[in-house]
């Protein structure tokens, strides 16, 4: 009898009998879609793995502990086979033919019923990908298909001609430390869709290259000691925009709350009666100190860590951080934009009982190319920043944990870690 392709159909489950036989792997990766699409489930199986028994304890399937016994299928819509045992395979695949139920079957995909696609999902799409060669099913390669197609629709590089999705309204977008990979996939996802982009010099300028001709892209730059685009600018220029009906995204470093001024950008849009959509991002705090091997926790040296802003003085009297009370932590401190106050930092945690022996950690232009890591300690760094000529945007590290990673180095002595793409700018903006 000749091969034929399977029928590809979507099944409208809510409500509806599904069957599982069998607790294992494959009901565990299985079931969270099943749950997802609202069945009624009802696994059969004499044991289960811990995260099919966590299901089943907080109601989201019904499980009942036996092995599969005939008549189990009856009244069911659809039915995953997956013991070990494989009679009882069998047998629940007669039952299912008997009864009209399609059926899956994880030990002979031949003598199923149906076939479980390859599936993902993107901003309401769901892809599923089947093959049409019976004889030489690669769940690899029907994957990697799914995946690629999946990839593309969310990071924006596959859009279907003339059908190019927009949202009116504004996204503040945290584009991550500096590497274009650390963007989220949403975050890609909403540029791929702007009409207007307004970017931050920290932000992962990389991606502005990818964007198509027609997109407007509005220097926002912020640039230490020199020419700044003022605040009011940036909130009037996301206002016009977003008042003239266009997709507009707001692309700053690291994430937006964090030492990023995205609150009060949302504020002003809010007063003007504008949409806003906040896309968090990864906080250089966290990702650069990790990038140049610091873990800013570690079990037996610091439990808890800081972050805070280093751009005044600490005897300016704008600054709002206690680092007197800082001094006196013993976990890790994480500074942001202090590369110029740092030997002020640095003297006033000494005089408040910081030992002057404590490691620190510069990490310049953290997650790209230009990634340099230079260590000392609170007594050197000062000297060490002129010396080592460090420069922002910087991540400083202070605390035990500088000195736990394999990448360590002596005081005073800079390190660069090699990055597989040219990167350029990391960090979180003021």
């Amino acid at each position: 009898m000749a091969e034929h392709p399977a029928y590809p159909v979507g099944l409208r489950l809510t409500g509806r009998r599904v069957v599982v036989l069998g607790g294992g792997q494959v009901a565990q990766r299985r079931l969270p879609a099943l749950i997802a699409a609202g069945a009624d489930i009802h696994l059969i199986s004499p044991r289960a793995t811990p995260s099919v028994e966590a299901m089943a304890d907080a109601g989201e399937i019904t499980w009942t502990r036996r092995p599969y016994q005939d008549g189990d299928l009856a009244d069911a819509w659809y039915a995953l086979i997956a013991t070990s045992d494989t009679e009882a395979n069998r047998a629940a695949s007669a039952e299912a033919e008997r009864h009209r139920v399609w059926c899956v079957r994880s030990d002979d995909a031949d003598a199923a019923t149906a076939w479980t696609p390859a599936t993902g999902h993107s901003e309401g799409v769901t892809v599923a990908v089947l093959t049409t060669d019976t004889k030489s099913r690669d769940p690899r390669h029907t994957a990697a298909i799914r995946d690629a197609v999946v990839e593309g629709l969310r990071d924006g590089t596959l859009v279907a001609p003339h059908h190019r999705t927009r949202t009116p309204g504004v996204a503040l977008v945290g584009g991550g430390p500096g590497d274009p990979d650390l963007i989220t996939v949403r975050g890609r996802r909403l540029l791929a869709e702007a009409d207007v982009v307004i970017a931050d010099r920290l932000g992962p300028r990389d991606l502005l290259a990818e964007l198509p001709p027609h997109v407007e892209v509005i220097d926002a730059a912020k640039i230490p000691y020199g020419r700044y685009m003022a605040q009011e600018a940036i909130n009037n220029a996301l206002i016009e925009h977003a008042k003239q009906g266009k997709s507009v995204v707001r692309l700053k470093g690291g994430d937006p709350y964090v030492f990023g001024r995205g609150m009060e950008e949302l504020q002003a849009l809010a007063d003007a009666g504008i949409a806003c959509t906040v896309v968090p991002g990864i906080s250089s705090s966290i990702s650069v100190p990790g990038a140049a091997g610091i873990p800013v926790t570690h079990r037996g040296v610091a439990h808890e860590f800081t972050v805070v802003s280093g751009h005044v003085a600490p005897d300016d009297e704008r600054s709002l951080v206690d680092w007197p009370s800082l001094a006196k932590l013993t976990g890790t401190l994480v500074i942001l934009m202090g590369v110029d106050k740092i030997g002020k930092i640095a003297e006033t945690l000494i005089a408040h009982g910081k030992s002057p022996d404590t490691p620190v950690a510069l990490v310049q232009e953290g997650t790209t190319a230009a990634q340099r890591r230079v260590d000392a300690t609170l007594a050197t760094v000062a000297e060490t920043v002129r010396t080592q000529e460090v420069k922002p945007p910087a991540v400083i590290v202070i605390g035990d944990v500088v000195e736990v990673g394999p990448r360590s180095t002596p005081p005073s002595t800079p390190q660069r870690t090699p990055q597989h793409t040219p990167r350029r700018t990391p960090g979180s903006t003021a």
